[in-house]
């Protein structure tokens, strides 16, 4: 009988990797699309889980931030096998896009790519992608006018008040903005879900959240280690970003390029690559960490990110009936919503915007490009391989 469960649990634990595998390879189109594969996947095809305790686990992740996918992912390889099954369903799902975004900015290195057509070509795809995010977000995120206004309000403080922490300053005032304004709705009417997790453990990986959370920073300033330094600024964008992986651009972003750690072509360039991988947006980090400090910087980084998602998923999942059924919190995970289209506003502006359409004939372009995404419903690697094709030709009109 022990030797049966084992053989079983192997079995899960093997076939949880080799589907988040293949899903991790075909994934194209963002967080919204990777939602989709999985339902088709581990609910239609495999019933893994049915429907409502899918649609449950995805508003779980939705209310947490980080990437949504991601933690989706983890979630069902919890449920399926444990917690090697979560980490083993993540590794299945991220690394292909870790390594072709390492192996980018690898050949990157010692390359002039400021003046470089095809990279103008990849800012053009990056402010497409942004400002199709920002369309879909807004929509859905704030519908009404008192949703609306915290947008507005986000998009002018981020852009006035360009400091480290003003986004977060921002996401907590809307939080309380949401729990006042949104308070007095409906509770839902939920079914508890079953997790193979403990409130304890639960509690533990909470704790060493916050822990990090706070340390990091504290460590950062007492030992000059530029890993740490790494470690500490991936760690918070990853804590810190509500709205999925395009949120995480302007956190990113003020982090490194103002430092010097990449400038803001090599920034943009593997933001613009991102697009044309499968997986998780959040794997952008591995490009960066590479370009700073080789392979091994590249899955340190991935590492720092994704780490946050690990002990958010992992530790409120034991607690999410309780959480699901609090119509408070649930207002205020609706103020902190729309304040996330407003900073994903702002970063559209600056740096994309300023940085990638200098003349009339980059606007007109780059409205091919979102049109291709918007109304053509492209695949995101054709958008990009126009991209770098448009971006040779259009390099001739800035000579």
């Amino acid at each position: 009988m022990v030797k049966s469960n084992t053989n079983r649990s192997l079995n899960r634990l093997w076939e949880v990797l080799l589907v988040s595998t293949r899903l991790g390879f075909t994934s194209f189109g963002g967080p919204v699309a990777h939602l989709g594969y999985f339902h088709e996947e581990y609910v239609r095809q495999r019933k893994w889980l049915n429907e409502k305790d899918y649609a449950d686990l995805v508003a779980l992740c939705q209310f947490l931030p980080g990437p949504a996918s991601s933690q989706v992912g983890i979630g069902i390889g919890v449920m399926r096998a444990g917690i090697l099954g979560g980490i083993l369903a993540f590794i299945g799902f991220t690394l292909p896009s870790v390594l072709a975004l390492i192996i980018f900015a690898l050949i990157l290195q010692g390359l002039q790519i400021e003046e470089a057509g095809w990279i103008h070509g990849l800012k053009l795809v990056a402010v497409a992608v942004v400002a199709h995010a920002v369309a879909g977000m807004a929509e859905k995120l704030a519908p009404d006018l008192p949703r609306k206004t915290i947008v507005l309000s986000a998009l002018a403080i981020t852009l006035l008040f360009q400091e480290a922490f003003t986004q977060v300053i921002v996401i907590l005032i809307a939080g309380i903005a949401g729990y006042l304004l949104y308070k007095q709705q409906n509770s839902p009417q939920v079914s508890p879900l079953s997790f193979p997790l403990s409130r304890a453990f639960g509690t533990v990986c909470l704790a060493l959240f916050f822990s990090l959370l706070i340390g990091l920073p504290l460590l950062r300033e007492t030992f000059s280690l530029n890993w740490l330094a790494m470690v500490d600024s991936f760690y918070r964008a990853g804590a810190l970003v509500f709205g999925g992986g395009h949120v995480v651009l302007p956190l990113l972003e003020r982090e490194f390029v103002p430092s010097g750690w990449l400038s803001e072509e090599q920034f943009l360039a593997g933001y613009g690559a991102a697009q044309a991988v499968p997986g998780p947006l959040f794997t952008f980090a591995a490009y960066i960490g590479a370009v700073i400090s080789g392979w091994k910087g590249g899955l340190l980084a991935t590492f720092a990110i994704f780490l946050p998602a690990f002990l958010l998923i992992l530790g409120t999942l034991p607690f999410w009936n309780t959480i699901r059924c609090n119509p408070h919190l649930q207002g205020a995970l609706m103020g902190v919503n729309a304040a996330v289209v407003g900073i994903l506003l702002a970063a559209l502006y600056h740096p994309i915007w300023t940085s990638s359409v200098l003349e009339p004939i980059d606007f007109a372009f780059a409205a091919i490009l979102f049109s291709m995404l918007m109304y053509w419903k492209l695949p995101p690697w054709i958008v990009v391989l126009t991209g770098v094709v448009g971006g040779i030709i259009l390099s001739s009109f800035h000579l």
